[in-house]
């Protein structure tokens, strides 16, 4: 028979209180949530194409909600998304080569996956307003 002592004596298991937050356990959550918001963006553009083929009201009304501060905010929020997931994909295609695990180059890489996908996510859409 089971002594229940037993159970209360165990050690519990680590959970994310126990870790303090580091960058490279940050980037590998944003990794997550980017690759479930590209999912979420991806049902926008197929909106927005299925609206341009049925016509010129669906496509209006697909512009004027995609044009709106809200729609845009989704749309840069997508974009950013898209850049930081890119970026983080190149930083594990160079961990699958066997490099990048040591400490600074971890940090270093998380470091220019964030600022990388800022830069480019805004350089993105000063080229789209300028060419618009």
């Amino acid at each position: 028979m089971a002594n229940a002592d037993l159970k209360a004596n165990r050690p519990l298991s680590p959970h994310l209180q126990v870790y303090r937050l580091i960058l490279t356990m940050l980037m590998s959550i944003l990794h997550r949530i980017t690759g479930a918001g590209l999912y979420f963006g991806t049902v926008l553009v197929a909106f927005w194409l299925v609206a341009a083929a049925s016509g010129p009201a669906y496509y209006e009304f697909a512009n004027a909600v995609f044009g709106s501060w809200f729609g845009r905010l989704v749309l840069f929020g997508f974009t950013w998304a898209l850049m930081h997931h890119m970026l983080g994909g190149l930083r594990h295609f160079i961990w699958d080569m066997g490099r990048g695990f040591k400490l600074e180059a971890a940090n270093w890489m998380a470091k220019a996956t964030i600022i990388g996908s800022v830069s480019l996510t805004i350089l993105l859409w000063i080229i789209g307003y300028m060419v618009r």
